[in-house]
């Protein structure tokens, strides 16, 4: 189900660029990066921060401070990502109708390309730049030059994407931003520790950086290894059409532009889209890859080839643990929640009933408040637009949660019959942070249970009291 290559340049939509004053949440949980406080990450959350990586080849990264908000007084938002050679590059970009400026000019710049010389990212935080008119669009560029005269790439050959997460509707203070961008670029360097700073520059209302890597091997060149790293962030404004706010990944593996693009279009629609914290898609969601092959090998050029299959499998395993990333450090969140809708007839009619039920602030509410209440989750997925007849049959669909510490399911509703639920152990249950919630349409219209075969998954987080007071004060 990947998109075609114009379709996946503006296929996403999720998150909403922000930034935001200094508060005290009502959970104490303390969102590092949103001002630039010395603070340190939730105790919860340090465990999703990497102390080590696995680094491609040719690539350099930097996080610097520009002090895009002016209450930001040393915390970095400037970050810069290149590589010492030409890319293969793909994205995907935010479906929302008013696309930021630099979701238009990076679009822009990989059609004209063909996706291809691409050599770097440069991105700012705390200021979203957008619905801000042809300024707004003449600075993306000039972030892009930039980068590019900084590191001695002719004027007349864009070559940097630019991304931009924060406040919507104001422009960049974008002197403060290009006098820094030598700075940026001086600071380039291949280290963990540089990796995570940037993954730090580019977050809002993010708790941690949200950072991985991994090596990898190719059936065409088993004794060659590869690597794979990402950032992410993204906390609130998460919904599909692409979830994520902003991501960048980067692998020394020799790939073809266009097979780049069916590769990442094919991940997105199964990680990035398939997450969900408030229901809301932002203006300015981008994901973009950089292949540069510094690894070597033989390039991945067919759909048809044994390294295009290893490659997809690897590239949406990996998509989805950044996308979980984004999950579990949604806004006030304090539950990680897996809904897996099985045994439907069509995978497509799988993944709307998932994203029903992860959208549904009822279902959401009843989660943070420990209530095992699964007729609200029964309820969404009797509401999902768009199935097809006969998906949902009643009395075949079956409902229950699945523990995180591997004890037996505990069965809410069977073949539309309800249980007599254990009202102690469902208590049990929802006290852990993760919990999956399955849903079994016993095969739907293909008749005998079990039959239907498609199956599609989801993650979303609770709704809690901080949520709203986030997202209350967020720019007073």
């Amino acid at each position: 189900m990947a998109p075609n290559h114009a379709r996946a340049i503006g296929q996403i939509s999720h998150y909403a660029c922000r930034f935001s004053k200094p508060r005290t949440p009502v959970s104490g949980q303390v969102r590092q990066f949103t001002t630039p406080i010395d603070t340190s990450i939730p105790a919860s959350k340090q465990k999703f921060v990497p102390s080590s990586g696995t680094y491609p080849k040719g690539f350099k990264v930097s996080g610097s401070h520009a002090g895009v908000k002016a209450s930001n007084t040393s915390a970095p938002d400037l970050a810069l990502i290149w590589s010492e050679d030409p890319c293969s590059a793909a994205a995907v970009f935010t479906t929302n109708k008013f696309q930021a400026a630099p979701v238009q000019v990076s679009s822009e710049l990989i059609r004209k390309k063909n996706g291809n010389n691409i050599r770097g990212v440069i991105v700012n935080a705390g200021c979203a730049n957008a619905v801000t008119g042809k300024k707004g669009l003449q600075d993306a560029r000039s972030m892009s030059r930039k980068a590019d005269e900084c590191n001695g790439l002719p004027e007349d050959d864009p070559s940097t994407l630019v991304m931009s997460t924060g406040v919507i509707g104001q422009l960049l203070p974008i002197d403060r931003i290009l006098n820094k961008v030598p700075e940026a670029q001086s600071n380039l360097s291949s280290t963990h520790a540089a990796w995570l700073r940037t993954a730090r520059a580019i977050c809002t209302t993010d708790t941690f950086p949200k950072l991985t890597s991994q090596s990898f091997t190719l059936p065409s060149s088993p004794g060659r290894t590869y690597s794979i790293a990402g950032m992410t962030k993204g906390a609130g404004m998460i919904h599909p059409n692409m979830a994520t706010l902003l991501g960048i990944i980067c692998t020394d593996a020799p790939i073809e532009a266009l097979i780049l693009q069916s590769l990442l279009s094919h991940s997105i629609s199964r990680s990035f889209n398939s997450i969900s914290v408030d229901g809301d898609t932002s203006t300015n969601d981008t994901v973009a890859i950089l292949a540069n092959g510094a690894a070597g090998g033989t390039p991945i050029s067919s759909r048809d080839s044994k390294d295009y299959t290893a490659m997809q499998s690897i590239l949406t395993g990996f998509t989805q643990s950044l996308a979980q990333l984004v999950v579990r450090d949604g806004e006030g969140a304090t539950k990680f929640v897996t809904v897996r809708v099985k045994n439907s007839p069509s995978y497509e009619d799988a993944k709307r009933i998932a994203s029903t039920i992860a959208r549904s602030p009822l279902v959401k509410t009843a989660l943070y408040g420990k209530d095992a209440n699964w007729g609200r989750i029964l309820c969404a997925v009797g509401y999902t637009p768009g199935v097809a007849p006969g998906t949902v049959v009643p009395e075949k669909t079956s409902v229950s949660f699945k523990p995180a510490d591997g004890s037996p399911e505990l069965k809410l509703l069977v073949n539309g019959e309800p249980e007599s639920v254990d009202e102690e152990r469902a208590s049990t249950i929802l006290q852990h942070e993760d919990l999956e919630i399955v849903v079994d349409l016993g095969g739907g219209a293909s008749g005998e249970a079990g039959k239907g075969g498609e199956e599609a998954v989801y993650w979303f987080c609770d709704f809690s009291h901080e949520y709203v007071t986030i997202n209350g004060d967020y720019r007073t």
